[in-house]
Formats: structure tokens, C-alpha cells, sequence
């Protein structure tokens, strides 16, 4: 029987603490890696030991085998834990770990083999009589063969990544006319994120859930389902919220899911914690996806329903022990939804962003209605490296209905200010009566939200007055006045600020200590009054005209960050610039990145003539592209960088000259 005393985590940021909690709970000595980025972490802060893998590019730290294996030899680490994603999924990983004596805590390696590749995945399935989704999944890869298969498929159909998941490399093909370009882009991007371009076909099931089972099997033999996980609610392909039980599974449906689940799991032979995924029609039919060789991030929604440590029970069967449960023993109690808050702009195609967090403090947590899970360190930094989630929010309930209302406010009670996020979103999210009466889709975010949930809230009036009474408390008009708080007569001293791309001249009239009148405010006919009544570090009681509540606020620079009711909001105050330091206008042939990232790609040379749609460059941030276009006709005058840079937000990437003529041929 195998058994270990010191386990290495070869992850970072929630999943990593998620981890050490539970290996400390059952008195495991642990060991944390980190990259150079990621020196101030909470996980390294945790962890009994820690040590540097290499600077903060993952392929250089977290994805290095080597690294990884030679920090566990000198800590003396004799079992290691991937969490998910990096090497979690690495059949040459788990392979290195049995090579040097390390138990692997996941399933054996030729079962990350098979399910790693989705079309060699599909065909075992198929075999095994799991039911699949209709399309190809063959050897020939030439673009004739696929051009051949895919009207034979059908439209809508997916171009998916063989190798890999999360929504890269996947492209939605309405018809055949779309299907050279798309087939092109999923092949670049999967190659870029996986190292193969291999891809399958597969019918586009509409209206579909995302349906998924958890397994955990043991090295004796026994293998049991935990229910269903609904992750239909997805951006890019890749999840926002989940929950369990599923709101479209009734226990007949879920016996039948689960006994394919462990029907797919059991044909590879697995061990360990594992998820298999299906696509759930209208019409309750189901078909496999994929099979997710690893503990899933969805993971505490099933803790929740069901009692469990997922995390302890990996740890005790990868020392060799039997399940502590079986199929009679496994009983779902209640509702859980979690949601993913991420550091991305939800009303910017959920592009990724990165910066310093100048204020982070999760809601209180009880372990048992609510739940944080997070990495967060102090002044620590959304890094461009990683990926761009900052935390989980989970909620309990007895019904669907009590998790959510604990969830909304758990949300609604967490302070992240720092850069953009997606707090508002998710709470749109959960007010939605379509998800609140449980019927949403996998298209539910791309096609049926409302234009206000998907379009970015402008500051209300209260909003604005709020913003200049904290600035003229906090900021540069407090040094203007000898008395800022005397009773002014008149309008009051003017103070211009501004939010995004709209400006407000505001006329602030301080009338007590904390308490203001302002005019100015943009939507608002009269003075809004304002107070503030007191503070608890970023989280402020406020009064706007009468109506005492709370926001989060604090200063970051030049810079007032207020949340109010979860949407976050920057002000500035307007310095008056020169012609010369004014910025470049949209469509002037200057490309810039909108995000810090690398730039992967550059479709055109210099001397090229591009028209407004061209695309002119790709820029990956956090696992996902974002192609950028000309904006303008003209020739390519200048290319900054060279493909494989890293790129700073707003950084100039190409200049086309609207005005030159093309070169004529000779």
C-alpha cells in the first residue's frame, strides 16, 4: 500500500490553498511552488514549506516537469497534488512522478492518456457505449477530409481542439461558407494553447445544458457518481456559474447519467476524482463530451450537496486506501450555486485584465451556507500570466432559491477593487428570470440576456456626487482650502472628474463635516446631497440623497475606485492637456492591444493594404485570443513588435497609413 507524509502542490492562487486545508487537516506536511510573480501569495504564506520554480511565464515554472520534480526532491516531498489545469492533465507528469518515486495524486497516466485526446476519448466511448455526440473524430486531418465530413455532420456543428478544452480552439460553424476561416482560427489557436492543431467535428446540439457527473473510483475496484454539476451558464465556452443539483435532472435522469458516468470511467480504468461531462438536450437525451482527468474548479458545489471533502477523499485514495462510501451511501442535500469572479471586462467580449488589487475582502463565510475560495495575498497583483479568475463564491441552501439569495449577498458583500471584473455581471446574472427559473442554456449568455446585463452601467447621479464629496474629503481639494468643511455660499468650488469616456463639471457645496451638496451630476436636474457616515477599511456607509447603504471605495493613485451594488466605477480628476499629449482617436491606423498579454500572431507586412476589418494582429491574454483590426484603409506603415512579444495594455502594436496609395505591381 502506498503512502506519503509531505505533499507538494504544483498549482497556485485558490485551488492550491483549497489544497494545504485539507492535507493539513489530516496532518500532512505540504510543500508550495511559486513562480517570481507569484512570491507574495497566499498559497506560499500557507504552506509548511516553499520554494521558487522559475520566473513568472508558466512554461517556465509551473509547467516545468523539471522544476516541479527537482523542488519536491529538495523538500522531500514524497506525493505530489497538481490541482487543475497546468500539468493536472499530463500523462508525462504523472508519468515523471511514478519514475521518481512520487505518488501522483490523480489517476494513473495511461487513463490521462486516453481521455486526454477528445477524439481518441470519443471512439473509447463509443465503444464502451457511452452515447456521443454525432460527427468526426478520425485519424485524417487533412482539410479535404474535413471539408468532406463536415456537411455530412451538419450545421450548426463545433471545430473542437482534440488535445485540449475550456473553450479554446473551438469555433461555432453556422454553414458551410463560414467553415475554411473557422477550421483555420481553431487549428492556429490550438496549436498555440496545446501543441497540436488535431481537431474533431461535432453537431451543435441546440439548446443543450451542460450536464456534468462526478466519479471518484479507488484502486480496488469500486467506482461511485456524487450527482451532477449544471454548468450550462458559460461565456467562450468556458464556465461562470455552476450549481447541483441540476435543475433539469430528476433522479431517474440522474441514475442514468451517472451509471454512464461510471460506465466511462471504469472503461479506462481510472482512479481518483474525475468528471465526466454531457451534453443534455431538450429532449433529455444525453451524449459525453469529455471526461476531465482531474478535480474539477466546480468542485465545492458538490461538497456542499453532499457532505464531502473531495479534496481528503483524493488524498486517501491515492495512499492506497478503498473508498469510504458507496453508491446506497451517496445522498444530495439541498442547493448549491457557485459563481467564478474573475478579473475580466464582461462588457468588452470578457477580454482578461491585470493590475494591482488595491482593496480585496471576501464576504464572511461560514463553511456552511457560504463559501470564499481564494488565493489572494496581500498587495498582490492580477498577474497577464494566468489565468484571470481572483475567486469562488459559493452559497447553500435548502432550495435552489435559498442559495441563491445567500449567494447574491455574499457576492454583493465582497470587496475586490483593483481591475475591472465581472461582480455586476454575475449578480445580473442570478436576477435574471430565465436563471432564476432555472432554464438556462449553454447559449443562455451569448444569445438571450438582455442588452443591459451585456452593456456597462454609466455612474448615476448619486454616483457622481458620491465620487467628488470622497475626493474632496480623500483627495486634492482637501489642500485648496484652508477649511474644506466651511459652509460655502453660492455653487461651491468646482471640481471635473471623470468616468470612462464621459466628463461631469461638478460644483461641490461642502455643508458639514462628511455631508455635501453637488450640482453638475450627470442625469441628475438639481443637487444630489451626500454623506459619509462611516468606514470599515474600503467598505464605507454613505447616504445618497437621504438613502443610507453601502459601497466599497478606496484610492489606487490618481485614481477613486467606487463599487455601488457590485458595478465598479473609476473616477479621475480632468487635467487640462496640450494638443501634444493628447491621445491617438479611434480609427486614426494606430492598433493597440486592449490588454497586457503576447502578441501571437501578424497577419500582414508592412506595405500591405488593409481595409477598416482586417485583421492586423492577434494578442493572447489569460488563454485566450483577441483579434485586433485595421479600423481603417490603408497600407501597414509599421509593425512594433515581433511576434512571441509581450505587450502592455494600450501598447501600439501597428500604424497604417490611411493615406498612402498601394504600391503599384510592376
Amino acid at each position: 500500500m502506498p503512502g506519503f507524509s509531505t505533499i507538494l502542490i504544483a498549482n497556485r492562487g485558490e485551488i492550491a490553498c483549497r489544497i494545504l486545508r485539507s492535507a493539513h487537516d489530516l496532518g500532512y506536511r505540504s510543500v508550495a511552488v511559486f513562480s517570481e510573480a507569484d512570491a507574495d501569495a497566499r498559497h506560499v504564506d500557507l504552506a509548511d514549506m516553499a520554494l521558487c520554480i522559475g520566473p513568472p511565464p508558466a512554461t517556465e515554472s509551473y509547467l516545468s516537469i523539471a522544476n516541479i520534480l527537482g523542488a519536491a526532491q529538495r523538500a522531500g516531498a514524497d506525493a505530489i497534488h497538481p490541482g487543475y489545469g497546468f500539468l493536472s492533465e499530463n500523462e508525462a507528469f504523472a508519468t515523471a512522478c511514478a519514475e521518481a518515486g512520487i505518488t501522483f495524486i490523480g489517476p494513473p497516466p495511461e487513463a490521462i492518456r486516453r481521455m486526454g485526446n477528445k477524439a481518441e476519448a470519443k471512439r473509447l466511448m463509443i465503444a464502451a457505449g457511452v452515447p456521443c455526440v454525432p460527427g468526426y473524430s478520425g485519424e485524417d486531418q487533412s482539410d479535404e477530409r474535413l471539408l468532406a465530413e463536415a456537411p455530412k455532420v451538419g450545421f450548426p456543428l463545433l471545430v473542437k481542439a482534440a488535445a485540449g478544452g475550456g473553450g479554446r480552439g473551438m469555433r461555432l460553424v453556422g454553414s458551410m461558407e463560414e467553415f475554411v476561416a473557422a477550421l483555420a482560427s481553431a487549428r492556429s489557436e490550438a496549436k498555440n494553447a496545446f501543441g497540436s492543431d488535431e481537431v474533431i467535428l461535432e453537431r451543435a446540439v441546440q439548446g443543450a445544458r451542460h450536464v456534468e457527473i462526478q466519479v471518484f473510483a479507488d484502486s480496488h475496484g469500486a467506482c461511485v457518481h456524487l450527482g451532477e454539476r449544471d454548468c450550462s451558464v458559460q461565456r467562450r465556452h468556458q464556465k461562470v456559474i455552476e450549481e447541483a443539483p441540476s435543475p433539469a435532472v430528476n433522479a431517474d435522469l440522474r441514475a442514468r447519467m451517472g451509471a454512464a458516468a461510471v460506465q466511462a470511467a471504469q472503461a479506462i480504468g481510472y482512479v481518483g476524482a474525475g468528471t465526466v461531462e454531457f451534453l443534455l438536450g431538450q429532449d433529455g437525451a444525453f451524449y459525453f463530451l469529455e471526461m476531465n482527468t482531474r478535480l474539477q474548479v466546480e468542485h465545492p458545489v458538490t461538497e456542499l450537496c453532499t457532505g464531502l471533502d473531495l479534496v481528503e477523499l483524493q488524498l486517501k485514495v491515492a495512499a492506497g486506501e478503498p473508498l469510504p462510501l458507496t453508491q446506497a451511501d451517496v445522498a444530495l442535500r439541498g442547493h448549491a450555486i457557485e459563481v467564478r469572479l474573475y478579473a475580466e471586462d464582461p462588457y468588452s467580449g470578457f477580454l482578461p485584465q491585470a493590475g494591482p488589487v488595491v482593496a480585496w475582502s471576501p464576504a464572511l463565510a461560514d463553511g456552511v451556507h457560504t463559501r470564499v475560495d481564494h488565493g489572494l495575498g496581500a498587495a498582490q497583483e492580477i498577474t497577464p500570466y494566468y489565468d484571470p479568475m481572483v475567486a469562488k463564491v459559493i452559497a447553500h441552501g435548502d432550495s435552489r432559491e435559498d442559495a441563491r439569495r445567500r449567494l447574491s449577498r455574499a457576492l454583493r458583500e465582497t470587496v475586490l477593487l483593483g481591475p475591472p471584473h465581472n461582480k455586476r455581471f454575475l449578480l445580473d446574472v442570478l436576477d435574471h428570470p430565465t436563471f432564476i427559473a432555472g432554464e438556462a442554456t449553454t447559449r443562455f449568455v451569448e444569445s438571450e440576456l438582455d442588452p443591459a446585463v451585456t452593456t456597462a452601467k454609466a455612474p448615476s447621479p448619486g454616483e457622481w456626487a458620491l465620487a467628488a464629496l470622497l475626493w474632496a474629503a480623500e483627495g486634492r481639494e482637501l489642500e485648496r482650502s484652508d477649511d474644506p468643511w466651511r459652509s460655502n455660499e453660492g455653487d461651491g468650488f468646482p471640481i471635473e472628474l471623470s468616468c470612462g469616456e464621459q466628463r461631469a463639471l461638478l460644483a461641490v457645496r461642502l455643508l458639514a463635516p462628511g455631508r455635501a451638496s453637488v450640482r453638475g451630476c450627470p442625469g441628475s436636474q438639481g443637487p444630489v446631497e451626500v454623506a459619509l457616515l462611516g468606514a470599515d477599511g474600503p467598505r464605507r456607509r454613505v447616504a445618497i440623497d437621504g438613502l443610507r447603504e453601502r459601497v466599497h471605495a478606496a484610492r489606487d493613485g490618481d485614481t477613486l475606485l467606487l463599487e455601488r451594488d457590485g458595478a465598479l466605477h473609476r473616477f479621475a480628476e480632468v487635467v487640462p492637456r496640450g494638443p501634444a499629449d493628447a491621445g491617438p482617436t479611434v480609427g486614426d491606423g494606430t492598433v493597440r492591444s486592449p490588454t497586457i498579454g503576447r502578441l501571437v500572431a501578424l497577419p500582414v507586412a508592412v506595405g500591405d493594404a488593409v481595409e477598416p476589418d482586417t485583421v492586423v494582429a492577434i494578442v493572447e491574454a489569460m488563454k485566450i485570443e483577441t483579434s485586433l483590426t485595421a479600423g481603417v484603409r490603408g497600407i501597414v506603415a509599421t509593425l512594433h513588435l515581433e511576434v512571441g512579444a509581450q505587450v502592455k495594455a494600450k501598447g501600439l502594436l501597428v500604424t497604417i497609413d490611411p493615406e498612402a496609395e498601394p504600391t503599384p505591381a510592376a
